[in-house]
């Protein structure tokens, strides 16, 4: 007698019709190439570049560390725009945070709260770094109110999401009292989401470390602009030290940010 039910367990498919799964898999490889054609690439160029790339690199080499001095002040000025950005930051996000999350506030207030969230998240670092150092030049100022404004809209949405999914049972008792709005978000929300809260800031500030060498390309202050500096110059052998020192700083606060954030849950 033959077996009704099937033995071997078979992962159902996310689009059931076959014809309609290999069809749409067609489409999109067809549109792959059609993007990959239209992309009009100059391969003479490219064949071109490619001496030139392992010039670049053999002049890499060996390092330069003769100016120090230059690179120590660079990557301090990195740090200090990754943890003051991060700072202000996070007591930036608290009452943004708390305006986007639905289940505390009134709709129109929580509309126009994810509305800010949404703009300032629309736009990479490196164009709100433009736009700074356009308005107050070059340095470090443009550098950490590019990342003040990219921690508070990053810290802000996790926060309010973490309130919208909370546990009501707390929320409810504490109004159940007669608790004013402070003392409920004080006994009510601040135990349930402050661990994560600071894991998410431990997270942006590990965050704003690798942007703070990213915006300064552009002109906003940090290691990014000495880098930056060293590339127009020529200066390949100071460029692969202050590469390596870049790695490193990233390296060692991703290992912290880890930490922090293991010690949190």
């Amino acid at each position: 007698m033959s077996n009704v039910h099937p033995t071997v367990w078979h992962r159902p498919s996310l689009i059931e019709n076959p014809w309609l799964r290999y069809g749409l898999t067609a489409l999109a490889l067809a549109y792959l190439f059609l993007s990959i054609g239209s992309l009009e690439i100059d391969w003479e160029r490219v064949s071109k570049g490619l001496p030139r790339a392992a010039s670049i690199f053999e002049r890499m080499f060996p390092p330069d560390f003769s100016r120090w001095d230059l690179l120590v002040r660079g990557m301090v000025e990195s740090l200090e725009m990754a943890f003051a950005a991060t700072f202000i930051g996070m007591f930036l996000a608290i009452p943004l945070g708390l305006c986007a999350a639905s289940n505390l506030v009134p709709r129109p207030v929580y509309l126009v709260a994810r509305s800010i969230i949404v703009l300032t998240r629309t736009f990479h670092e490196v164009i709100i770094a433009i736009f700074f150092v356009k308005i107050f030049g070059f340095g470090p100022l443009a550098g950490v109110l590019t990342l003040v404004v990219a921690s508070v809209s990053f810290i802000a949405k996790m926060l309010a999401e973490d309130i919208e999914n909370m546990g009501p049972g707390q929320v409810e008792a504490i109004k159940a009292t007669g608790a004013s709005f402070f003392k409920l978000l004080l006994y009510g929300v601040a135990p349930q989401i402050l661990p994560r809260y600071l894991g998410v800031s431990i997270y942006r500030m590990d965050a704003n470390i690798r942007h703070s060498t990213v915006v300064g390309i552009v002109g906003a202050g940090g290691i990014g602009q000495t880098l930056s500096a060293t590339f127009s110059r020529y200066d390949y052998d100071f460029s692969i030290t202050i590469l390596a020192c870049i790695i490193i700083i990233v390296f060692f606060g991703e290992i912290f940010s880890n930490w922090a954030r293991g010690r949190l849950r």
